[in-house]
């Protein structure tokens, strides 16, 4: 004798043992965010959140409430609740922020990183050179810079800078999707890693803060040039 499983909702969590489902409901959003699936501006609601997961309201209401805290999600009096979108103010301030946690975090590196993970460091940003698709650089770059913050050796760091990620998923489209400053984007990775190896923290950090100061102009240019997008 069989038994038909029912089907879950099309797009719905894949449930995992151990995880809490308020996680899970948070994972998808985040997952949305950063796939464009929820870009800034979305309306989200309980209802219709607990429809795509296949979880409950509960577990979806905790996972809206703890990103309304962390300025993921905002209640619009028009809209309700909605994924937050960026004013140029609110840009600015979270690229402030960037440059300060990212230059500290190249400074500490270049006290605290092995050769090694100086090594993978490179490896990475060599890819670089024979990626062409936009994507796989947006990935790697990622993962540069994921790294660079392990590099620190700073738990408490990495957990801000972790936080600061989940804003800049808030900005959409990323600078590197413009031409030039993929490449622009290597030379200083390639700058910043000349400095660890050379355990010149004061170099360090000072490139790291130059590369977020070159990241936020393309950003601006793009916006100037695209009111509608941020």
């Amino acid at each position: 004798m069989t038994t038909n499983t029912p089907k879950k909702p099309e797009g719905s969590t894949i449930l995992r043992r151990g995880e809490p489902r308020s996680e899970q409901a948070y994972k998808h959003i985040i997952d949305g965010i950063n796939t464009g699936t929820l870009p800034p501006g979305t309306r989200v609601t309980e209802a219709d959140l607990a429809e795509r997961t296949g979880l409950s309201r509960t577990p979806v209401r905790e996972a809206l409430n703890r990103l309304q805290l962390e300025g993921i999600v905002v209640n619009d009096p028009n809209r309700g609740t909605i994924i937050t979108e960026l004013d140029h103010s609110m840009m600015s301030e979270l690229y402030a922020m960037r440059e300060v946690l990212e230059g500290t975090a190249a400074g500490l590196a270049a006290r605290h990183a092995s050769e090694v993970e100086i090594g993978f460091l490179r490896e990475i940003n060599e890819r670089d050179a024979t990626l062409q698709n936009t994507t796989d650089l947006v990935n790697n770059n990622k993962l540069f810079h994921s790294t660079l913050y392990r590099c620190a050796h700073n738990r408490y760091l990495l957990k801000m800078l972790h936080s600061l990620q989940e804003s800049m998923m808030l900005l959409g489209r990323s600078t590197l999707a413009t031409p030039e400053r993929a490449e622009a984007a290597r030379l200083e990775h390639a700058e910043i890693i000349d400095a660890l190896e050379k355990r010149d923290a004061q170099a360090a950090e000072a490139l790291a803060r130059k590369h977020i100061r070159e990241a936020f102009k393309i950003r601006l240019k793009s916006t100037f040039e695209n009111p509608t997008s941020t």
